[in-house]
């Protein structure tokens, strides 16, 4: 068989309808619907999409960027309890029938996503049979995650939830650099930011507690059983011998 007359016999698959996993899988007939309700975005790291207890305005559907459920104490700390990448929709009171939430969303890694309006979510899940079941299905997907993460967080060291984390992300936004601060790993292992920032790389960047804000590109090498990780210090302030890569395998057991 010549090569032509396999291209034909096997074309190439059509794009999905969108980058958001959810979104992908609706009827094409309800997806040109909601399509006109869809407001693409370009979202920025740490910005904040919603506060606590304050009304949401709108849900996201993420393609490439990363967002961060944080549950926020009196002084103003934060602890992640949750995230959502392109596998879901970020805003999921809205679908429960409730106008507020107890945590902040905010961009941890930047990227792509669509917006849709709290109330027209509400009106739409309603009205597209299979949407609204989607959407629900991914309610019980969001709350399995929940529990995955919190016995991780409870069995699993700080090293091999950060391992689990990276991965996550790989997959969430399809790339093989994450840009990344102290604080977003901190609030995500629930630990000191400079003992997490240490944690991966040992020995190698002690002394950098003087750099409250250095900021990392963090590129991956995936392996069938690890996670090789590369971390660029970007500031300009960092110490010299700690401006190349430095590598640190770790294991994803979590």
């Amino acid at each position: 068989m010549t090569l032509a007359a396999e291209e034909q016999a096997n074309p190439p698959s059509p794009p999905p309808q969108s980058r958001n996993h959810l979104l992908a899988v609706v009827p094409p007939s309800e997806f040109l619907e909601l399509q006109t309700h869809l407001t693409p975005v370009d979202l920025r790291p740490r910005q904040r999409l919603s506060e606590s207890n304050q009304d949401i305005e709108a849900v996201y559907f993420p393609h490439d960027t990363v967002l961060s459920m944080a549950a926020v104490d009196r002084d103003g700390g934060t602890i992640e309890v949750a995230s959502v990448g392109c596998e879901g929709m970020a805003g999921l009171p809205v679908l429960l029938g409730a106008d507020q939430s107890t945590n902040r969303v905010s961009v941890q890694i930047g990227g792509r996503a669509d917006r849709m309006d709290a109330s027209v979510l509400r009106r739409e899940a309603r009205r597209h049979e299979e949407f609204g079941r989607l959407l629900h299905l991914y309610t019980q997907a969001f709350m399995t995650q929940i529990a995955q993460s919190t016995a991780c967080n409870r069995l699993h060291s700080a090293e091999q939830r950060l391992a689990r984390w990276l991965l996550i992300c790989r997959d969430r936004v399809q790339r093989d650099e994450l840009p990344i601060t102290q604080e977003t790993k901190a609030a995500m292992l629930v630990a000191r930011r400079w003992g997490v920032f240490i944690l991966p790389i040992r020995g190698v960047i002690a002394g950098l507690g003087g750099l409250p804000c250095l900021r990392l590109t963090l590129q991956i090498e995936r392996r069938a059983d690890e996670t090789r990780a590369r971390y660029f210090p970007l500031s300009s302030e960092a110490p010299a011998d700690v401006c190349g890569p430095v590598t640190r395998e770790i294991s994803p057991t979590a």
